[in-house]
């Protein structure tokens, strides 16, 4: 039985629906806190377990450079323990581990250089989980959105409703990822994991756009009237630093696992359509 931790996010709702009726245990920090060891140990003891996927993180970015302390904790000692405790995990990542400076899609071998507090930590995890892990798959994402939750199609939706105006930032580039497709994925990768493995992957949609485009794209298939205006990083300071492409390529994850990947803007579509029927 997989315990699925950070349940109640965006990803761990679309692993509800996507794991559908297969046994797991789904546990958000209310019935399991992952930065109490002792709650660990003991959950793990009571539970028959067979294997973590890990979605609890920090994922405030701009937050974690005031609160550096929880951030490590969640995103880099408890991915320690639960690949500890649990032996086979699925452990979320970020292209936050890497700086930008390339101009091609990075692959899992190039050399993570995090430019925030957020990204230090979640490197610090990927390591960590490698290394205690008895079986550890890491997926590095970005830009995930769903249908749940707060994320940046929910707030442009909503600043597009009350605005007519919208400034986003066009010269940070990546790729937007569906939390539904991401969870799919994982799904589908559940069974083909060898023991003993321990691997990183990338997991995006297709294709590549900046935040300016997505914004667009989102106003444009809600059929909001509001302009989006494009805008450079330093016209819109925040307290961490993003990196300016982290395209990611996915060709690992599709070869070994035999994915295919929908492009963004196709994925857009399908999660607006459950957002507008909901």
């Amino acid at each position: 039985m997989w315990l699925i931790t950070g349940a109640n996010g965006q990803l761990g709702r679309c692993l509800r629906a996507a794991l559908g009726a297969a046994p797991a245990i789904y546990a958000d920090r209310d019935e399991l806190d992952v930065t109490d060891e002792a709650a660990v140990a003991e959950f793990f003891a009571q539970n028959k377990i067979d294997g973590v996927i890990n979605c609890a993180a920090y994922t405030n970015v701009d937050g974690a450079e005031d609160e550096p302390e929880l951030a490590a904790a969640l995103n880099a000692v408890a991915a320690r323990r639960l690949a500890k405790y649990g032996r086979r995990i699925i452990h979320l990542s970020t292209d936050y581990v890497f700086a930008g400076k390339a101009h091609f899609p990075y692959d899992e071998n190039g050399s993570p250089a995090p430019l925030s507090v957020y990204g230090k930590t979640k490197l610090d995890g990927e390591r960590a989980v490698l290394a205690n892990a008895e079986t550890a798959v890491v997926i590095r994402t970005a830009w995930l959105y769903s249908e749940y939750g707060k994320n940046f199609v929910q707030t442009m939706r909503r600043l597009g409703a009350e605005r007519g105006d919208v400034n986003v930032i066009f010269d940070q580039i990546g790729t937007p990822t569906y939390a539904g497709d991401l969870a799919a994925a994982i799904v589908k990768i559940l069974p083909q994991i060898k023991n003993g493995a321990r691997e990183i992957y990338h997991f995006t949609n297709e294709g590549v756009c900046s935040w300016f485009d997505f914004a667009t794209k989102i106003m444009e298939l809600s059929r909001l009237p509001a302009k989006v205006r494009p805008i450079e990083t330093k016209d819109y300071p925040r307290r961490a630093a993003r990196p300016p492409y982290s395209v990611l390529n996915k060709a690992k994850i599709k070869r070994d696992f035999g994915l295919e990947i929908s492009h963004w803007e196709a994925s857009l579509r399908r999660c607006l359509e459950k957002i507008i029927k909901n």
